[in-house]
């Protein structure tokens, strides 16, 4: 890991310990609910290293003994009143769910009820006695300092978000909200915050981007800009996450930092109502974020400081009442069979639902062709893929398109780079997909499962002597400052997965 980021992490007011890392919430409506140890092999075979649970299952627990995972329990809304009416309860509750349990279950935080503000604004006076009573009960069992505690929150508790300077929390909710963040300042804990980029671009009747709820690059000129601050924002994610901050500041908390617990994409929906429901979105969503938050490159508010984040969520939850979306948030099915591909690795996490290996790395529909040019050129040249397979006459020079030769290129690199996270990116150009891209004569690296022998090294940098991009690639881009460029964000991009 690079040295500055080190610095970042080490300097970061993030609680974790590890820095930024991705976790996954675990559901449990499922009509054919696996059993905890399924689960628990899941997660491993995963790596999987943080889990939110909505309750706390004994069962569940059991199975999550000494397996080293990073364990968020729940009060459920359900029982919100009974700890927050007393702290015998409280206590009692502790006693059965945390501490009967540790330490052998590396139990980190409890998430006190869930989104009580907006699901259940009837109980919003019991909430905070609920924090102290719960954090009470921590510190009697000398667990405190290891076991945070805090209450997670839907994103529109927080109004006027854009532009993020100017956001502030739903001041009806401030008899709540103000003693609740100087609990969690006090005990060093942080913000739970839901952040659900999807329904901010569905109800956003089309003001909001799709390619700016995916994370997905966005010319300068596209780019949201916070004319208070100047502050750039490239995705929705940041935007939301920073709004929290700003609304934080005007209550003048400014050290408690936000943890997201839950944020995804549905990969399936009512095609007539929720049309960009798609396993294409849901895998480019996730795929993006997992990287973003691992590369720590924070917001831009702050930057650097890391912005733990779970996926929502582990299994599609059949069960669950509400559209057809509701039901189908899922990586995984009830058999451990992933729902859609997402293939990613880095910085020691590994979370990789293709069981099968059979990804590939092709072109983005709609991608610019400029810029589809300058990667292949990139690909061929100081990339090192052999793209004499696509010169005219060879088996893979037919269609002749710069779609078709980056899509064969880009295969060949991801696949020669062992499939690991940042290989498929290309600047946003490129995708991963399921379905294998050979053609007629034409067959691609790692079609039948069986990587290609297209690859001439793995180095990044560009040889002394190596060919030049221009009589490398079958498609030579003579823009080279645009070539180099992207060649650079590619190098950086990569020092810090």
């Amino acid at each position: 890991m690079a040295p500055l980021l080190l610095l970042l992490l080490a300097i970061s007011v993030v609680y974790a310990d590890e820095g930024a890392y991705i976790g996954a919430n675990i559901g449990t409506a499922l009509s054919d609910m696996p059993s905890p140890t399924q689960v628990v092999a899941l997660l491993k075979s995963q790596q999987i290293r943080h889990v939110r649970l909505y309750d706390a299952d004994a069962a569940m627990l059991a199975a999550l003994a000494n397996t080293g995972i990073r364990v968020t329990v729940s009060v459920p809304n359900d029982q919100l009143l009974a700890v927050g009416q007393s702290n015998a309860t409280a206590a009692n509750w502790v006693a059965r769910n945390v501490v009967a349990h540790v330490p052998t279950v590396n139990i980190t935080a409890v998430a006190v009820g869930s989104e009580v503000l907006t699901a259940l604004p009837n109980a919003a006076p019991l909430l905070v006695p609920a924090l102290r009573y719960v954090h009470s009960a921590l510190v009697a069992a000398n667990l405190d300092r290891q076991i945070k505690v805090s209450t997670p929150h839907s994103s529109s508790i927080i109004l006027d978000s854009f532009p993020p300077s100017q956001a502030f929390f739903n001041r009806s909710l401030d008899p709540v909200i103000s003693p609740m963040l100087k609990f969690l300042q006090s005990t060093g804990s942080y913000l739970m915050l839901n952040v659900y980029p999807y329904y901010d671009y569905m109800q956003s009747n089309g003001v909001i981007p799709l390619d700016y709820a995916l994370f997905r690059p966005l010319p300068p000129n596209k780019e949201a800009v916070d004319a208070n601050t100047l502050l750039h924002y490239t995705n929705v994610f940041d935007a939301i996450v920073d709004a929290a901050y700003f609304a934080m500041a005007y209550l003048n908390i400014t050290n408690v930092p936000v943890v997201v617990l839950e944020s995804g994409w549905p990969h399936k929906g009512d095609p007539s109502e929720e049309p960009d429901a798609t396993a294409d979105n849901a895998d480019t969503y996730n795929s993006n974020l997992i990287r973003h938050v691992l590369n720590s490159t924070g917001t831009p508010k702050h930057p650097g400081v890391p912005v733990p984040t779970y996926i929502y969520e582990l299994y599609d939850e059949d069960q669950r009442p509400g559209t057809l979306s509701e039901r189908n948030w899922g990586l995984f099915d009830a058999s451990g069979v992933p729902v859609y591909t997402l293939h990613l690795t880095g910085s020691g996490v590994l979370l990789a639902n293709d069981t099968t290996n059979q990804t590939y790395c092709i072109a983005r529909d709609g991608a610019d062709a400029k810029m589809l040019q300058a990667a292949l050129d990139w690909a061929c040249g100081p990339g090192k893929v052999d793209c004499s397979v696509l010169m005219q006459g060879q088996r893979c020079y037919d269609p002749d398109t710069v779609e078709a030769h980056a899509t064969y290129a880009f295969n060949a690199y991801y696949r020669g780079m062992g499939m690991s996270s940042g290989t498929c990116y290309f600047n946003g150009v490129a995708t991963v997909t399921t379905t294998d891209p050979s053609h007629d004569g034409c067959v691609f690296p790692g079609s039948g499962g069986k990587n290609g022998t297209f690859f001439n090294g793995t180095s990044l940098a560009p040889a002394s002597n190596s060919t030049s991009a221009e009589s490398a690639s079958p498609h030579s881009f003579h823009d080279t400052k645009l070539l180099f460029q992207i060649f650079g964000v590619l190098l950086l991009s990569l020092l810090f997965l």
